[in-house]
């Protein structure tokens, strides 16, 4: 698959099946995001990686936490989601949503949902993703473009991923339990496995704008 097709039908998936990545298939994933041009070329990102029995132990101590403590991220998450970017945001819940069938006003059903991702959709595999607090705004730049080289590298191999900031929003506990040092910051997590492709969670795909409407050629 060319480039272009690879970031096309790449998504972010929701339901895994109980399958471990052979160690070496990651081992490339992660080599080729190596790559991943950065600021100064100081490569902030640092990864934790699970597997098997790590990655179940840590959602449960994760979702655990998720239910009884307030978010504790350590970068700022958005103050407010208005004009487009909440018609996007909607936009994508709404085709969640109607995908599992979960109705507007079910709040039992979209609050389970929300705590799946926590246990990471039952991915085999979760990588956090931590940048070096002294590189500021541009290292947590430099970790998204990161994320991206590694969900492409993961989709071009027939690895499936989801991004998840969710994850970022309890960075205090994700630090304690990982035992993280004061200057490492999480940026994100990604959950990476195999794609469960009979869950209908896995059916429903967002949309994208335009180049125009993202784009002002001056000339």
């Amino acid at each position: 698959m060319d480039f272009e097709g690879l970031l096309s039908s790449r998504w972010s998936c929701r339901a895994y099946r109980d399958e471990q990545v052979a160690p070496e298939l990651l081992e490339e994933i992660f080599a080729v995001a190596q790559r991943t041009a950065s600021w100064c070329n100081t490569q902030p990102w640092q990864v934790l990686l699970t597997r098997g029995a790590a990655t179940k132990r840590f959602a449960e101590s994760l979702t655990a936490h998720v239910q009884a403590n307030p978010p504790s991220p350590d970068l700022e998450m958005p103050a407010e989601y208005r004009g487009i970017y909440q018609e996007r945001r909607r936009g994508a819940g709404f085709a969640l949503y109607g995908a599992l069938g979960i109705g507007r006003k079910d709040a039992e059903a979209k609050e389970a949902q929300m705590l799946k991702n926590y246990s990471f959709f039952g991915a085999p595999h979760v990588a956090v993703i931590t940048t070096d607090r002294l590189q500021g705004t541009y290292g947590a730049i430099d970790c998204g473009a990161y994320v991206t080289n590694i969900l492409t590298a993961a989709r071009e191999r027939g690895v499936a991923t989801i991004p998840q900031a969710a994850i970022a929003v309890y960075s205090g506990h994700v630090r304690e339990y990982f035992d993280l040092p004061d200057d490492r910051l999480v940026v994100c997590a990604i959950s990476l496995g195999y794609a469960d492709e009979a869950d209908p969670v896995n059916g429903f795909r967002t949309e994208r704008a335009s180049v125009a409407d993202a784009v002002q050629v001056l000339e």
